[in-house]
């Protein structure tokens, strides 16, 4: 049979050998890249999971890693290599290598190495959605923004958080909560998703929301905000304003900025803004619900967070932003939240040049890690944190390991270097004002439902700290009950 003039035999055996090429092709391209990294050991899967169609896939061995890995493998990619820099090598949709890293001393150095290490920003696309921002920005754009930016979390700005959390919180509980003696919450996220709406909306833009407000911010949201930045350029400037949305229209205004530095536009300060809601909102509310769950799954560490408080205020009175030093169980058990359920699983850069990292395995012995230019290298962030060199028993809850020493190059919920995010205070003053108020006035239980009631500790601590990771990691479905102390 013939197909104008070409047998399907001859068609066939072409196609065949552009299969068999591409199939040959592929494999000296997987080889060379392994021969570039000279083999250091790590996962080897067909898709890479780079890619939005490899995380598709559950787990399966050699074909993918699945969705959600940095999260769900921990820090066992390094424990069964015995090596805290492994890497990670696919063959589709071409072959490609992403070294992970786990070694605090070799994020420590990427982290303040910018210019050698800079970041990916094709990965971080999706975050220009309302305009271009700080996150979103290297080199010199990135050192604009950060000038005009970071002035805006001031000291000023972080008392203004402790103030507005307080207001949030008794209102919650002397007005929603009045007269119940017994709270129960389906799912935690439901109760610390609009205290951190409430908080961004009062210490970030300078908006008071009752928790009667059922419409929060109307639709449209990129509109809403360039008519709010229109608003308070033409307000009054005599007021003196110290939220964030105030202080970098204040900053953005600055007569210190010089000729050749570019105000923001307006379209850059909605994108700024978006990653202030983004950032301030939805990661602090995920590691306060984390953090309720694990006081009430570990009611011996809820009651010495009880006891400090009652330490730090004997009187029973409202504590204030001045009383934040004193309260570091509070601040201990929130970063140790973060510590066990990281916002960000992992914070991708790029190697600009050839460079070489030394790191130690588990005998003792000194590794040399070759990077060759242009590779990936993922700052595994829970491997971090999971890392027993610098964690004691990672996998318990234990808030008293943030009030000694600690290795804080170890601890990257909030990035680090030169990128570490200038939000840092205003959400560890959330945290610690959040927890104290919390433990404080209630016991915070888990619901106990019937279809669990078998179940043994370790089973319930899986079930309600179960999570996932999109943008940032958030929890699945966390039960909470509340009861009010007499």
């Amino acid at each position: 049979m013939q197909v104008s003039g070409i047998s399907v035999e001859t068609v066939a055996l072409l196609l065949g050998s552009v299969a068999v090429l591409r199939v040959v092709q592929g494999y000296l391209d997987y080889r060379r890249v392994l021969a570039s990294i000279k083999y250091l050991p790590g996962h080897r899967t067909v898709v890479s999971s780079a890619t939005v169609f490899g995380n598709l896939f559950p787990p399966i061995p050699i074909l993918s890693l699945g969705h959600d890995h940095f999260w769900r493998l921990k820090h066992s990619s390094f424990a069964q290599r015995g090596l805290d820099v492994v890497s990670a090598v696919s063959w589709w949709p071409s072959a490609a290598a992403v070294l992970w890293i786990a070694d605090a001393s070799i994020v420590k150095e990427i982290m303040w190495s910018r210019g050698r290490f800079p970041k990916p920003l094709h990965q971080y696309k999706i975050l220009t959605f309302f305009g271009e921002n700080i996150v979103v920005s290297e080199a010199d754009e990135w050192k604009r923004y950060r000038k005009i930016v970071a002035p805006a979390f001031s000291d000023k700005n972080n008392r203004l958080v402790w103030e507005a959390t307080t207001k949030i919180m008794l209102d919650l509980f002397d007005d929603v909560w009045a007269g119940k003696n017994e709270i129960t919450i389906e799912h935690g996220v439901d109760l610390t998703l609009p205290i951190a709406l409430f908080v961004i909306g009062a210490a970030g833009f300078g908006r008071d929301i009752s928790w009667k407000e059922d419409d929060i911010i109307p639709p449209g949201a990129s509109k809403y905000l360039l008519e709010m930045i229109h608003a308070r350029k033409a307000a009054d400037k005599a007021e003196e304003r110290h939220d964030l949305f105030s202080s970098l229209l204040a900053a953005n205004e600055d007569e210190g900025l010089s000729k050749d530095e570019r105000k923001l536009s307006d379209s850059e300060l909605i994108g700024n803004i978006f990653i202030f809601l983004v950032a301030g909102h939805e990661t602090t509310a995920h590691s306060l619900c984390f953090a309720l769950a694990m006081l009430a799954l570990y009611p011996e560490e809820q009651e010495n967070l009880y006891q400090h408080i009652k330490s730090v205020l004997p009187d029973g009175r409202i504590p204030t932003y001045d009383d934040m030093p004193l309260l570091t169980h509070s601040l201990a058990v929130f970063n140790e939240s973060l510590r066990m359920f990281a916002p960000v699983t992992n914070v991708p850069k790029s190697s600009a040049e050839d460079a070489t990292f030394t790191t130690t395995d588990v005998n003792g012995e000194k590794q040399t890690i070759t990077v060759p230019q242009g590779m990936i290298l993922s700052l595994d962030v829970v491997g971090l944190h999971y890392n027993p060199k610098y964690w004691e028993d990672p996998e318990t809850f234990k808030p008293s390991r943030f009030l000694g020493d600690w290795n804080k190059d170890a601890f990257l919920p909030f990035s680090g270097g030169y990128r570490g995010c200038v939000g840092r205070k205003f959400s560890e003053t959330e945290g610690t004002a959040v927890l104290t108020y919390f433990v404080s006035r209630f016991k915070i239980e888990i619901k106990e439902e019937p279809q669990f009631a078998h179940e043994t500790f370790e089973q319930r601590k899986e079930r309600v700290l179960g999570a996932r990771s999109a943008i940032t990691l958030a929890p699945t479905r966390t039960p909470l009950v509340f009861k009010r102390r007499v």
